[in-house]
């Protein structure tokens, strides 16, 4: 019987941090044009590299991936209080993917931070390989809890921002969603808990791409009004373009009104590459030879 080595664990690549570290300080001293141009750079570095671990695993959620890549980059480039040096430190912010079959984006955008060595991406979805079709907090540094079931994310971010409330460390949490998660009624009674104790540290951003597995959202289950209904739970809602790097930074500014804040990011499921872009199909499928050449020269 052939046995399958474990993999070494996931280690911080401090030359990766570095240049991480350098692109932050790149952002947040540049003019709005300049700053956009960096973000847009890095998140097309990141969708690139989803398609290659895709390609190389043949398994993945490629279209959610893309339309969530711009809503992480911009997190971990401008917004999170995050040390990948120090994964586990106690005041930390918290990013929290609740969509977590959309793990190839977590994971590239992770490894372009310095939690890991990118090298460690073409192990995507192996046997024993740390990086699973969703995320491990176990064995992924920078994972803030295990996601995949879909509806459990948000109950966890409340229960984060709780603690932070209690430590009285200043810390953030943002929790991103899809939006046909939403359907779930855990994250309703989380909604109603969150404005409840006024968590005004607590963000939820929902990746708004109108698509989820087999057909639209508003085909499957109607979200619509979907502000209106957040706002109703008690949140200050945002409704933004999940794609614009200025709106996205503002959206992730505090709470003004001292309640817990929900973004709206309408994006496009599959952004970046012109045959996946609001495709229902492109929700778990893998590009051909051919379609992995097109999506990385209209990625370039």
């Amino acid at each position: 019987m052939t046995t399958v080595p474990t993999p070494p664990p996931l280690v911080v690549d401090q030359d990766a941090r570095r240049r991480w570290f350098a692109a932050r300080n790149a952002i947040a001293g540049a003019d709005p044009d300049a700053r956009g141009e960096l973000l847009h750079a890095w998140a097309q570095g990141i969708r690139r590299s989803i398609v290659t671990m895709i390609d190389r695993a043949q398994l993945g959620h490629i279209g959610g991936d893309f339309s969530v890549t711009d809503i992480l980059t911009v997190a971990y480039l401008a917004v999170l209080n995050v040390d990948p040096a120090d994964p586990t430190a106690a005041a930390r912010d918290r990013l929290i993917l609740s969509k977590g079959h959309c793990s190839a984006a977590l994971y590239s955008t992770l490894a372009y931070a310095g939690f890991f060595s990118a090298d460690r991406l073409s192990s995507f979805m192996e046997p024993l390989s740390p990086l699973n079709g969703h995320p491990n907090r176990n064995k992924v540094p920078g994972v803030e809890t295990n996601t995949g079931p879909l509806g459990h994310g948000l109950p966890v971010g409340v229960g984060a921002a709780i603690g932070a409330k209690l430590k009285k460390d200043g810390s953030r949490v943002i929790v991103v969603t899809g939006d046909g998660e939403l359907q779930e009624g855990s994250n309703w009674e989380a909604f109603m808990s969150a404005a409840h104790f006024g968590l005004d540290n607590l963000t939820v951003v929902v990746d708004r791409n109108r698509l989820q597995q087999g057909a639209r959202t508003e085909e499957t289950n109607r979200l619509d009004p979907l502000d209106a209904k957040l706002d109703a739970f008690g949140w200050e809602v945002r409704e933004i373009d999940g794609h614009d790097y200025s709106q996205l930074l503002e959206a992730f500014g505090p709470s003004t009104t001292g309640k817990p804040v929900a973004v709206i990011a309408n994006t496009i499921k599959g952004k970046g590459v012109s045959f996946i872009e609001d495709r229902v199909e492109w929700h778990h499928k893998v590009p051909s030879v051919e379609q992995v050449q097109q999506a990385l020269e209209e990625l370039a």
